[in-house]
């Protein structure tokens, strides 16, 4: 029977994107349940899609370009009356063409989470204070991504720095 090796490397940067996670989540729930009254599930989703294993300060900041490109996109479409499909359709395809003008490629699901999040719209009448209450939730929670990223990154630089 082959017995299953584990590379203690990649099982420590797994627990540490897990933690990650977990404090990015915390914090957007915390912001969730105090207050009700903003969608704040939205930066739970946010937050979600904007953090990954990796360590990169850079990548962190792109991310956070993404989803403001999303929301961009999202803003500018969300007063054009017609179907939710059409509407999505047209914010998918104005979010890759950016992002592909900005050669940022590689970050185009966090762009793609935040306009969908913006454009979608459950309620018959639309209201322009919720297209803005849901940009700024994922802004929020692209902020929380990015702070929880940066404090990683610089516990783990001097973690490193010390051996």
């Amino acid at each position: 029977m082959n017995r299953i090796e584990i590379n203690k490397e990649a099982y420590a940067a797994n627990f540490i994107y897990l933690l990650k996670c977990l404090t990015g989540i915390i914090i957007c729930y915390a912001l969730y349940s105090y207050f009700p009254q903003y969608p704040f599930y939205w930066s739970l989703v946010s937050v979600a899609v904007s953090l990954s294993p990796d360590h990169s300060n850079t990548l962190a900041y792109d991310r956070m370009k993404a989803n403001m490109i999303g929301c961009a996109a999202g803003i500018c479409l969300y007063p054009i009356h017609t179907s939710n499909l059409i509407i999505l359709c047209l914010g998918v395809t104005l979010t890759i063409f950016i992002g592909i003008a900005l050669r940022m490629t590689h970050t185009l699901k966090s762009a793609l989470a935040a306009v969908v999040i913006i454009t979608l719209q459950e309620e018959q009448e639309k209201h322009w204070y919720v297209a803005l209450e849901r940009v700024s939730c994922v802004v929020t929670g692209c902020i929380v991504a990015l702070g929880v990223t940066l404090l990683f990154n610089l516990l783990l630089s001097r973690k490193y720095s010390k051996q």
